[in-house]
């Protein structure tokens, strides 16, 4: 828990503190946590300039980076996250409080939402937030000078791994030989990814709306989490996210799969026609173009612990250890990466 909060909406001393799930690898995060004090219940987050965690996780001072660490405090502070989606139904915690440290990290008091967090929603839920998310992406949005650009190539670009056992035998015995194929196409053609990503028509996203960053409240609207990366990105990127990243770690059965894809992408498309934008084929593109590039750096990374005798999983979030299951798990989702990837690259 931090030391000494600053300043606390619901008083002190504060109690009850618990951890929440987070990237603990973030530089810029320094924790979340959920608390108590006598006027009631919040979320705090840590926002800091240089944390611990690691390198391939860096906080920055630029604006436009990916990473900026003072993003998602000017998100919440400007009414940008409040206001993103509120016509549509997509709203944010509440702001109860914010300030500076006398370290000069920052401090931000949200509402703690009740409701059902996304790892639990159905696909219904799913394809319901999908339709309001396109209703919301469909109109044009101005970008503000805090808001990252050229995410995804920042973002999945930065990642490079050593010479690269396709073949390993681990790896093999769960994805047959076109899969591996097709995963070392989308590694060595990232870059043809992300031209094709930023080619393709632009809005401001969110940029990390997987099911860890969801609520639906009791009264049927939805909550939105994490702003740290929001900014410019394509019609359809944060789609793309959303449907690879509801089964990556876990959070939901991959029997889910094929018809969250089919649900999601109809639904989203749907709230992008009613909000006037005429793009249905580009978007498509988008999803295929922008979900490839944004895990091209998984398959690799998993090769490369597999080498090195580590887990595959995700430390924070991935429910469970054991990497036989894992691998199995995520043979459909890159599956539905490659034939993502050869649809953008080959329109």
């Amino acid at each position: 828990m931090l030391e000494d909060p600053r300043h606390s909406p619901i008083g002190t001393p504060l109690s009850a503190a618990k951890a929440l799930a987070h990237n603990t690898g973030n530089q810029a995060t320094g924790g979340i946590w959920a608390v108590s004090g006598p006027g009631g219940d919040a979320v705090l987050k840590h926002l800091t300039p240089a944390g611990t965690g690691h390198d391939h996780w860096p906080a920055s001072a630029d604006p436009r980076h990916w990473n900026y660490w003072r993003r998602e405090y000017l998100a919440y502070t400007s009414g940008f996250a409040a206001g993103y989606g509120a016509d549509a139904g997509i709203g944010a915690p509440a702001l109860l409080a914010a300030g500076e440290r006398a370290d000069g990290s920052l401090e931000l008091w949200l509402e703690r939402v009740q409701g059902v967090p996304g790892r639990d929603w159905t696909v219904e839920d799913l394809a319901e937030f999908a339709n309001r998310l396109g209703t919301v992406q469909g109109r044009p949005r101005a970008e503000l000078e805090w808001h990252s650009r050229g995410f995804l190539r920042q973002y999945a670009g930065r990642l490079d791994v050593g010479p690269l056992d396709w073949d390993h035998p681990r790896a093999a015995a769960h994805w047959p030989a076109d899969l591996r194929a097709g995963l070392r196409m989308i590694w060595e053609r990232r870059t043809d990814l992300f031209d094709r990503t930023e080619t393709l028509p632009q809005t401001a996203c969110h940029l990390d709306v997987w099911p860890m960053n969801l609520y639906r409240r009791t009264g049927g609207e939805f909550a939105l989490f994490d702003w740290s990366f929001t900014g410019r990105g394509a019609v359809g990127e944060d789609l793309a996210n959303l449907i690879a990243d509801t089964f990556f770690d876990g959070l939901q059965s991959v029997d889910r799969l094929a018809d969250t894809e089919t649900a999601l992408t109809g639904a989203y498309l749907r709230g992008l026609a009613r909000a006037g934008h005429r793009g249905e084929a580009q978007a498509r593109i988008a999803v295929a173009a922008a979900g490839a590039a944004k895990y091209c750096w998984l398959a690799p990374a998993m090769l490369t612990r597999l080498a090195a005798g580590r887990p595959v999983g995700s430390a924070d979030y991935d429910s469970s250890g054991d990497d036989t299951d894992i691998l199995e798990r995520r043979r459909p989702i890159f599956a539905m990466l490659v034939r993502w990837a050869r649809t953008a690259l080959d329109a």
